[in-house]
């Protein structure tokens, strides 16, 4: 599973990439993180507002940070989809 977190650098970026990053290792499921701050890369997403978190090329949220707990809940529910 590839993470990415989209954006330029704001203070809600860094948060959801912190977050994202204590997810995964709290989850302990291998996902590889990565954040994508080029703005040319970010807007082959399509997204409007930043921060954003795609996984496995899907754009699964956008525009605000949620918690570790609900980045947890997202992380799981995309890795059953699969």
């Amino acid at each position: 599973m590839i993470i990415k977190v989209l954006g330029t650098g704001c203070a809600n970026c860094k948060t959801l990439e912190r977050h994202t990053r204590q997810a995964v290792a709290e989850l302990g499921n291998g996902a590889e993180v990565l954040k994508i701050d080029d703005i040319t890369e970010i807007i082959e997403y399509k997204v409007m507002r930043t921060p954003a978190l795609v996984i496995d090329e899907k754009v699964v949220m956008n525009g605000r940070v949620p918690s570790v707990s609900e980045l947890k809940d997202i992380i799981h529910q995309v890795g059953k989809n699969r």
